[in-house]
């Protein structure tokens, strides 16, 4: 389980192919400390770390990962957000992550507030996932706080510090974006459908 308070940002490095499968060697501050077999999420994606050597760490996305995330259009050189697993005696930060993205969402606007900078993303909700105001929602793994929230959209505004420290800085409208709907959210919208 995660929190979705992003530990660091981890640089692509190299990605091969084999088969329909993806690996990604991932450079970062916390790789050394890493170990193999530890689930890490990457941009909101939980993986398993497969290797760690030399300031890197190996993961391997399969191809139901790679079609329901953005993690397919990673290119090396790009940045991706990284947190590990949320120890049982820490604080709980943010809210219940569990690294598993519902779809991809798309983002449609950004605006600079004077020090803040509000991000606007649609998504497709005939795949029956949905937003309420002041809700939580994950964006390429950073646990935010929407508004605006209608049938398809919604609005999150990004601080000095988490534009700074996480991929939020790389978005542009049009970019695709990974999002996990709160996991009480989804409970409830499933059992008032029963």
């Amino acid at each position: 389980m995660f929190t979705g308070i992003i530990e660091t940002l981890g640089r692509v490095k190299g990605i091969e192919t084999e088969g329909s499968n993806r690996h990604f060697e991932i450079e970062s501050s916390i790789s050394n400390e890493l170990k193999v077999d530890q689930s890490v999420s990457h941009n909101g994606v939980c993986l398993t770390v497969t290797k760690v050597q030399d300031g890197k760490h190996w993961v391997t996305a399969i191809d139901e990962t790679l079609k329901k995330s953005n993690l397919g259009n990673l290119k090396p050189s790009d940045d991706v957000n990284l947190e590990r697993c949320m120890l049982n005696n820490g604080r709980f930060d943010g809210h219940i992550v569990q690294g598993h993205v519902d779809q991809m969402g798309e983002c449609t606007a950004i605006k600079e507030e004077d020090g803040s900078w509000l991000f606007d993303f649609k998504y497709d909700p005939a795949e029956g996932n949905v937003t309420v105001e002041k809700g939580s929602i994950t964006i390429n793994g950073i646990s935010l706080t929407c508004f605006n929230s209608t049938e398809n959209s919604f609005r999150v505004a990004i601080i000095p510090y988490t534009y700074e420290h996480t991929t939020m800085k790389n978005i542009k409208v049009g970019d695709k974006i990974n999002l996990e709907f709160d996991i009480v959210g989804k409970y409830v919208k499933r059992l008032m459908n029963l």
